[in-house]
């Protein structure tokens, strides 16, 4: 089974290139930000108060979270293997994920972390802010989730070092040879 998480700041490419990824390998597809946004749009309970947060810039709790990475596991338990983008986000939701995946009696085969310099990220974001309708693509949230990225999800890659599998890829260039770079990662640590 092949496990790969997708790290990255926020305007890295992670959802771009999990399209890619998820379709070349048959991965199930677990996007937190997805969910959430799905969750927002049906006006749930949840998705409203997950607007709110998120509208302000701010992480969503690990509880919450947690619910909705164990639900999407539990029900894809003969995938040939799963795609997290924007999970774990925290040193507990990855301690969270080390746990859901050995109840599963899964294994994580790697991190994938895109490197991408601030300012190319912050460029990015407004330009897709202009056409996603996004409420998080301005220039005042962008700010905020560059704090909250430093102080809270930055050191999850301190996490996976020490589990020695992290592999850092190259994340500026055309989206295609990002691509490249990934898949020559994935299929050099299967």
């Amino acid at each position: 089974m092949l496990n790969i998480i997708l790290f990255g700041p926020p305007g890295a490419g992670k959802g771009t290139q999990s399209q890619f990824l998820r379709e070349k390998y048959q991965l199930t597809y677990i996007s937190t930000g997805e969910i959430l946004r799905e969750e927002i749009a049906a006006e749930t309970e949840l998705g409203l108060q997950v607007k709110e947060i998120i509208s302000q810039g701010n992480l969503v709790s690990d509880e919450i979270v947690a619910k909705i990475i164990e639900k999407r596991l539990s029900e894809n338990l003969t995938s040939a293997g799963f795609l997290f983008d924007g999970y774990p986000r925290t040193v507990k939701q990855a301690e969270i994920l080390d746990e859901m995946m050995k109840k599963y009696n899964m294994n994580l085969t790697g991190v994938l972390s895109l490197e991408v310099p601030e300012n190319l990220l912050i460029e990015r974001m407004l330009e897709r802010g202009k056409t996603s309708g996004r409420a998080d693509d301005n220039i005042d949230s962008i700010k905020h989730r560059f704090v909250e990225y430093e102080a809270k999800t930055r050191p999850v890659l301190d996490y996976y070092v020490g589990k020695g599998n992290l592999h850092p890829v190259n994340g500026v260039g055309e989206i295609p040879q990002i691509f490249e770079n990934l898949c020559k990662v994935i299929d050099g640590i299967r």
